[in-house]
């Protein structure tokens, strides 16, 4: 059975996400969308929220399911017996920083291959930064999220200080 592993924070899961999922199924047996710890950065979801965010997502994707994952990627999908990491690329500037990472992941075991993957163009634009701002600013983000997170967006900014 051959395993993809797609990790990210996914603070939060866009369509554009959703989109590389659904693309990686047709090429493995098996997803597994990897939800990180992400300790550096500072999300607006907790690790258990984004981790429900992305399951309820997801479940309705046969051979996708969601997991939760701390330390370094190469372990957890050695753990997993995957063969791939998927990551997204939306522009140019993706392609450096994935680029180092796939490297150093092929540095630290080398059985594991990155396999880079474009969303369709009309998500090349989004990430999940800018879905938190226009969200935070009181736009209408249901044409880039899904409509669970669009509600948990809302509840969750809502629920902060100004």
């Amino acid at each position: 059975m051959r395993t993809a592993i797609y990790p990210g924070s996914f603070d939060p899961l866009t369509n554009g996400h959703l989109d590389v999922i659904q693309r990686a199924t047709k090429l493995f047996d098996r997803v597994i969308v990897a939800v990180a710890k992400s300790e550096s950065k500072t999300p607006l979801f907790t690790f258990e929220e984004r981790v429900e965010l992305v399951r309820e997502t997801v479940g309705h994707l046969r051979h996708v399911k969601a997991e939760a994952f701390d330390g370094l990627l190469v372990e957890y999908v050695a753990r997993r017996k995957a063969q791939a990491v998927v990551r997204g690329l939306r522009a140019v500037s993706d392609f450096e920083f994935e680029f180092q990472l796939a490297l150093m992941n092929r540095k630290l075991d080398e059985r594991i291959e990155t396999i880079f993957m474009m969303p369709k163009d009309t998500y090349t634009f989004l990430s999940s930064r800018i879905v938190k701002e226009i969200a935070r600013l009181g736009g209408d983000v249901s044409a880039f999220v899904p409509a669970h997170v669009r509600t948990a967006l809302a509840l969750k900014l809502a629920s902060q200080p100004l």
